[in-house]
């Protein structure tokens, strides 16, 4: 991720908010806004991920802590976002299987999906074709464009396939 990335990130992400379930947020967020949450997920270490073609950026994916609290320390949730050109090209699948390679190498142990809406089908595939699998829906949670949303949550391991703590030290 570099600066020049930020004004397509936002535009990618602002679609998403104005035609589609997948964010909750009502009005796109800046690019001062999205400059800060980018900036805040490489403070922490963590990957934000860019697909490009011809010199378009066409996704993003990136991790974030799941929890505040320090008992979630080893767990993340992703978030990708496609421009709607490039949908069911493979684009997001890649994003999300590079963006798990990293977390798991950065030490750390499971990564959970927070997919808007139930009928979100295509995110809901992409996760299960990474590895995810469903671990529980809320049922109407959310509201958006006047009707009530679910929210599905799904899981990836990442590490430690026993109940072996991880080593602290390891996590930021």
């Amino acid at each position: 991720l570099v600066a020049e990335d930020l004004p397509q990130i936002q535009q990618i992400y602002a679609n998403h908010v104005l035609v589609g379930t997948g964010s909750w947020e009502w009005e796109p967020p800046s690019l001062a806004e999205m400059t800060t949450r980018a900036q805040s997920v490489e403070e922490k270490g963590l990957p934000f991920l860019v697909a490009e073609v011809a010199l378009q950026i066409v996704g993003y994916a990136y991790a974030s802590p799941y929890r505040p609290r320090a008992g979630y320390r080893f767990t993340l949730e992703d978030s990708v976002y496609l421009h709607p050109k490039f949908s069911k090209q493979g684009i997001g699948l890649q994003l999300l299987q590079e963006l798990l390679a990293q977390c798991g190498a950065l030490g750390y142990r499971e990564m959970i999906a927070v997919i808007g809406d139930s009928a979100n089908h295509s995110s809901i595939r992409l996760h299960e074709r990474a590895g995810f699998v469903e671990v529980g829906v809320f049922r109407n949670i959310g509201f958006k464009f006047g009707r009530y949303l679910d929210s599905v949550y799904m899981q990836a391991q990442l590490n430690a396939p026993d109940n072996t703590p991880l080593d602290p030290s390891n996590i930021p």
